[in-house]
């Protein structure tokens, strides 16, 4: 299989760099709600940060922002010190969203083609990405022959087409079992260590933010702002084992008790 390792490009910059973002929706009652209230943070190259809070923080939101979906209010988004997203960006979300009629080739191939590619040019690509999210064998299938995490393997692997810079994952793993959501995080984590990617994972599971994450963005209910960010230091390469460690425990431990914070569960809304 060929060398999917992306160089490690030197810059000054960080990838992503977040200025007092905040985000504010009107509703039919003319009473506006802030889901966002100056947020800042930067991620740097390689790094692996986790967005955490309760239902309804805005931590989505942050991310969709972040991928240029959704109009910020206010403050400053720069990917690779450029304002706004562009093609250096892969999004990942909670559903695959897969196109039944094709197969899991022609489904991982379709940004190239939206990029004006020809299918035949990113289908080695696309192949050796298949094989390394662990569906070898399976390129011819469509996503109806797929379980659940099987599809979410072809996700991945379509997310990563393109060679982005930054991968953005919106609870990519939400409505998997226990046992096939471990299984997607020990993906993941042996996805990063190969690809060397940035990555922005936004969850409402603790254990995979500890997992995943060297660094977690805690943050508070509605409006979202950043209570606390925890440094995450356990040892990578990471398999399941280290769950069931001393140090993973006491981090579980630690940001429960930051999201029982008084203010933190639920916000001022």
């Amino acid at each position: 299989m060929a060398d999917l390792v992306t160089p490690t490009t030197t810059s000054a910059s960080p990838v992503v760099s977040v200025r007092g973002l905040s985000k504010v929706y009107g509703t039919r009652t003319g009473s506006p709600v802030t889901a966002l209230e100056n947020v800042s943070f930067d991620i740097t190259e390689g790094e692996f940060v986790a967005i955490l809070g309760p239902s309804g923080c805005g931590k989505s939101t942050l991310l969709r922002i972040v991928a240029g979906l959704v109009d910020k209010t206010d403050g400053d988004v720069h990917i690779n010190a450029s304002a706004g997203a562009g093609a250096d960006v892969g999004l990942m979300f909670q559903k695959p969203v897969l196109l039944p009629w094709k197969t899991v080739e022609q489904n991982v191939v379709l940004p190239g083609i939206v990029a004006g590619r020809k299918a035949r040019d990113v289908a080695p690509r696309a192949r050796d990405l298949i094989d390394m999210v662990g569906l070898e064998g399976f390129a011819g299938k469509y996503p109806g022959e797929l379980s659940g995490g099987m599809q979410q393997r072809a996700a991945l692997a379509r997310s990563l087409l393109q060679d982005p810079r930054l991968l953005l994952l919106d609870e990519p793993f939400g409505a998997l079992d226990a046992m096939t959501r471990d299984q997607m995080n020990l993906e993941v984590e042996r996805v990063r260590q190969r690809t060397g990617k940035t990555i922005l994972l936004v969850t409402h599971s603790i254990a995979e933010a500890v997992f995943l994450a060297d660094r977690i963005i805690v943050m508070t209910g509605r409006p979202g702002t950043i209570h606390e960010i925890v440094d995450i230091t356990l040892d990578r390469p990471r398999e399941l084992d280290v769950t069931g460690s001393a140090a993973f425990g006491a981090y579980t431990n630690q940001i429960r008790s930051l999201l029982d914070q008084p203010g933190v569960a639920h916000g001022t809304v």
